[in-house]
């Protein structure tokens, strides 16, 4: 049975490489075609001009093939069952819930990607951070009010003690963990390939949780993600064919924080998510100096925009934050699985 279940996620995986990499000139070209390339903030303009006008929007390429997998296999085995139930990965208690977070999060990002591109709103376009907190609060009480109401959920797994009965501090929770997911991811997609390096990471140390625990679909579904983000760095990785957008950051980032949840490996994402984590802090350090002091902390935030200023080149960056990422979701994989074992 678990050896089987391994050859299901690394054909899935496989099937959602291939299918991403084949979508992407389709994507790509289509975007193109409309002129949606990026806009630099002018703040950024000193070391970021020269990308000014790569497409964006390429987190398309990542959400599409999850979904368009999911929803392909899900029809051919309503349609004609027997081989086909075992490439379906939609599951009402496991897969539902991320599935239905990734297809809003996304589309909520791909209007503020277009908003931008066109010039629509303020700073030249697209929505303000204060917006798409906003947004992000409404998605995370949405999912809090699911898991707590509908689902009863109450519960924190902390490792080394147990599962503890936390009632309705449960709905904040959840509600911190969303919004802290999403506004991480959007402030790590700054340089070619690193939030979709970070992301990696952090989706293959998830796939090895929701595998252990059993939930199998949970996994498969991860690991399409997984096979899509392969692909996606093909082209993304420097010097950057396209960018990744609200609309891949935005599902990532929700999806991820949703997929925590689902496996009650909420207090491990500090691992899982390390770069995200330090890319957020970077940011909120630094306001809240400037407000108190009027001091900066960083010589710009969020802190990969720091070690530029240094003078550090972005693939140096870039991959030592790939590095972290490796080692900090590999040890929080260790300690969950030393807390299993314990416990």
């Amino acid at each position: 049975m678990v050896t089987f279940q391994v050859v299901r996620l690394m054909i899935l995986s496989g099937l959602s490489f291939l299918t991403a990499l084949a979508l992407t000139p389709l994507i790509i070209g289509l975007v193109k075609k409309y002129q949606f390339g990026k806009q630099i903030r002018t703040h950024l303009l000193g070391i970021h001009q020269n990308k000014a006008g790569t497409p964006t929007m390429g987190g398309i390429i990542i959400w599409l093939t999850a979904i368009g997998l999911a929803f392909m296999f899900f029809i051919l085995n309503f349609l004609f069952d027997g081989f086909w139930n075992y490439f379906d990965f939609i599951d009402r208690a496991q897969t539902y819930l991320p599935l239905a977070a990734l297809i809003i999060a996304a589309l909520i990002g791909l209007a503020d990607d277009i908003f931008g591109a066109l010039k629509i709103g303020p700073n030249g376009g697209g929505l303000k951070v204060r917006h798409k907190l906003i947004i992000y609060t409404f998605i995370a009480a949405l999912g809090a009010w699911w898991f707590y109401f509908k689902l009863g959920w109450t519960t924190i797994y902390l490792p080394f003690f147990g599962y503890y009965e936390i009632g309705f501090w449960y709905f904040p929770l959840f509600m911190f963990v969303i919004i802290a997911t999403a506004f991480s991811a959007n402030e790590t997609d700054g340089l070619d390939g690193l939030l979709g390096g970070v992301s990696l990471f952090s989706f293959g140390a998830l796939t090895a949780v929701a595998f252990t625990l059993g939930r199998y679909d949970l996994a498969a579904f991860s690991s399409v993600i997984i096979g899509a983000l392969l692909a996606f760095l093909w082209h993304n990785i420097y010097p950057a064919r396209f960018f990744m957008g609200d609309t891949g950051s935005m599902a990532l980032g929700i999806t991820l924080g949703v997929m925590a949840m689902l496996t009650n490996t909420a207090l491990f994402l500090p691992f899982f998510a390390f770069i995200l984590i330090i890319e957020s802090l970077s940011v909120i350090i630094q306001v809240i100096s400037f407000k108190l002091t009027g001091r900066r902390v960083f010589l710009m935030s969020p802190i990969h925009h720091h070690f530029e200023l240094l003078g550090w080149p972005e693939t140096r960056i870039t991959m030592r934050f790939w590095i972290i990422s490796a080692v900090m979701s590999g040890l929080g994989i260790i300690l969950f699985f030393l807390s299993r074992f314990i416990l």
